[in-house]
């Protein structure tokens, strides 16, 4: 097997400021890691706020690169869309001159996100190198794509040897915007040497069932559909505590409600917490909720199961891909009763889901190794 040069380029990556954006795409660059040399150019769009037009760096801290090469281009937001459009696509490519100028010379572009794949079409056109594009966006599922955008997405997709949906939903919510392309659905990938079953403590019993939900803290999410959902149960049984990991803007707001629903015994905010803590907290649970109103796949719920939990999760979007009554429940997103129903029965019958099987079933759907040979598959296609 030949070991390619693959460069990553990414408007969603992790940042100081915001070490959760984008941690799949550093997910899919460590399964490629397995079999290609990867580095990544982080292109986040315009912003007014930067002094200088632009500014290229290589990251070097590893706490956000975890050991791949990593290079960030910012450049200034315009007061015309088109100027910014334009110098966007002007600051990647001169990120990209430099990046081959320390002698890093791709053999394919690897996009994420179709605002990345713009500028990407681009140099790979000029420097003819194949482009594939994944695309995580829940733009497309939730409609809110305006015609300049969908002119984006469908000149970077139209210039790609594959584009790369991470689920069957999403693939179906781009083709309804009339874009058309060669699609092929490639999952996100877990890192199941970190994300495992806990098998010596799950085999003792306790008087409370550990409930855990991650993720940010906005409406996308549907926090609040949860913690009402919990209040009904509440009236029923008290036998669970939920932990909730993550932050966000509505954090206040949602500790405000719970303690409004007499949920403050029963309920424990975190905050944020690195992969490394969110796994142990995962080995620590019974069961995990997703209650979010759109997911293009949800790498949270991958994750629990490849730590051996069963998941209540809503028909939101990704999940149907992936979890069925072998491995879990689904239930229609924003209804609070579905979801406390379904607690109740999870509840009752957790002894029915094996944690390794479902742990078995995420590494064949999700590790390194697999995600990772699906990405070599096509790039030895395309190169």
């Amino acid at each position: 097997m030949r070991r390619r040069n693959i460069l990553f380029m990414t408007s969603w990556y992790p940042t100081h400021e915001k070490p959760g954006w984008g941690v799949f795409v550093r997910e899919h660059a460590k399964a490629v890691r397995l079999y290609h040399d990867v580095s990544v150019l982080h292109c986040p769009l315009p912003f007014a706020g930067l002094r200088s037009l632009t500014r290229f760096e290589q990251v070097t801290d590893e706490t956000l690169t975890e050991g791949i090469l990593t290079y960030r281009v910012q450049c200034r937001r315009w007061a015309s869309s088109r100027v910014t459009d334009l110098f966007y696509i002007w600051s990647v490519w001169r990120a990209f001159r430099r990046i081959v100028a320390d002698g890093d010379h791709p053999d394919v572009l690897h996009a994420h996100i179709y605002e990345a794949g713009v500028p990407a079409a681009v140099i790979g056109r000029r420097f003819r190198i194949p482009l594939v594009v994944t695309e995580h966006y829940s733009v497309f599922p939730r409609r809110l794509l305006v015609p300049r955008e969908v002119q984006k997405a469908e000149r970077a997709f139209r210039s790609a040897k594959w584009v790369l949906p991470v689920s069957q939903v999403l693939r179906q919510a781009i083709e309804a915007y009339g874009i058309t392309a060669h699609f092929r659905v490639v999952p996100n990938a877990v890192d199941v040497s970190l994300f495992y079953p806990d098998r010596e403590n799950k085999t003792v019993r306790r008087p409370q069932h550990g409930l855990l939900w991650v993720g940010a803290l906005i409406p996308l999410k549907g926090l609040d559909h949860l913690l009402r959902a919990l209040a009904q149960l509440r009236r029923q049984r008290v036998d669970w505590q939920l932990d909730i990991i993550g932050d966000g803007p509505q954090r206040s707001e949602y500790e405000r409600l719970a303690t409004e629903l007499g949920l403050a015994e029963g309920v424990t905010f975190h905050g944020y917490k690195p992969k490394l803590e969110v796994a142990e907290f995962m080995r620590r649970a019974d069961l995990f909720v997703l209650s979010s109103l759109f997911e293009t796949f949800s790498a949270v719920c991958a994750e629990a199961l490849a730590s051996g939990l069963p998941v209540l999760a809503t028909r939101c979007g990704g999940p149907e891909d992936f979890i069925g009554e072998d491995v879990g429940r689904l239930v229609p997103p924003g209804d609070s009763d579905a979801l406390a129903r379904a607690l109740s029965e999870m509840l009752d019958n957790l002894t029915g889901f094996s944690p390794t099987r479902l742990a078995q079933y995420a590494a064949e759907r999700f590790s390194y190794e697999r995600v990772g040979a699906q990405l070599d598959a096509i790039y030895d296609e395309v190169a």
